[in-house]
């Protein structure tokens, strides 16, 4: 557990490592089976594991339920993306849905969020912090809010080289040499995939202790 915190925690500080998503059909035809590669150059779009909620606490050296203040999550995630141009376009959406358990006043609470474009599972190309606002109304105790992040990335380097292509959709026939193997698994074909495959990630920027606490709880 303690080196899953020590991963997560350089997510939230930007030194990310997280996994590769490529996907793919098996096509059999007139004798013949190829890979017909399933992806395309907009990025997959996700909230990593235990960055989607945030726990807030009135203290910072309790974390008891006597002392919680705020908890919020993230919620309906969506995504659009125009890859039409030499730059691919991609915005992400979500709602943050909040809860506190003083409901004296109106309060504003700021909470910060990253948004990380990833190059093969684990390169940082950027990286950006932004915040919601959560407004409560006096005697409120829930809030809601809605955020986004964008991102571009190059059409070019999202794109599979002609030859990978062919390795990988070329049509197999039985009893030819690779006909029962897998073209994933040639070292460069696999590394050209994970060099063409992006990711935008969204999460709470959470401190250590946060992101801990999410992990371990």
């Amino acid at each position: 557990m303690t080196n899953r915190i020590r991963l997560l925690t350089a997510l939230t500080l930007g030194i990310v490592l997280a996994g590769c998503r490529t996907s793919g059909e098996l096509v059999v035809d007139n004798g013949g089976a190829g890979i017909t590669a399933v992806r395309t150059a907009c990025p997959a779009v996700g909230i990593p594991d235990y960055t989607g909620d945030v726990t807030l606490f009135r203290s910072p050296t309790s974390k008891t339920l006597a002392d919680l203040d705020v908890t919020a999550a993230m919620t309906d995630l969506t995504s659009t993306c125009n890859e039409g141009g030499e730059q691919v376009y991609t915005e992400a959406s979500f709602n943050v849905v909040a809860r506190r358990t003083d409901t004296r006043g109106a309060r504003s609470v700021q909470l910060p969020y990253f948004s990380t474009v990833l190059r093969g599972g684990s390169a940082v190309v950027t990286k950006r912090v932004g915040t919601v606002t959560l407004n409560f109304a006096d005697g409120q105790e829930r809030a809601q809010a809605s955020a986004n992040a964008a991102a571009y990335v190059s059409r070019a380097e999202a794109t599979l080289p002609a030859d990978i292509r062919e390795k990988i959709t070329r049509k197999r026939r039985a009893g030819d040499p690779d006909a029962a193997l897998d073209p994933l698994a040639d070292p460069e074909v696999r590394a050209a995939v994970q060099r063409a495959t992006f990711e935008l990630l969204v999460g709470f920027q959470l401190t250590e202790d946060q992101l801990r606490y999410n992990a371990t709880r």
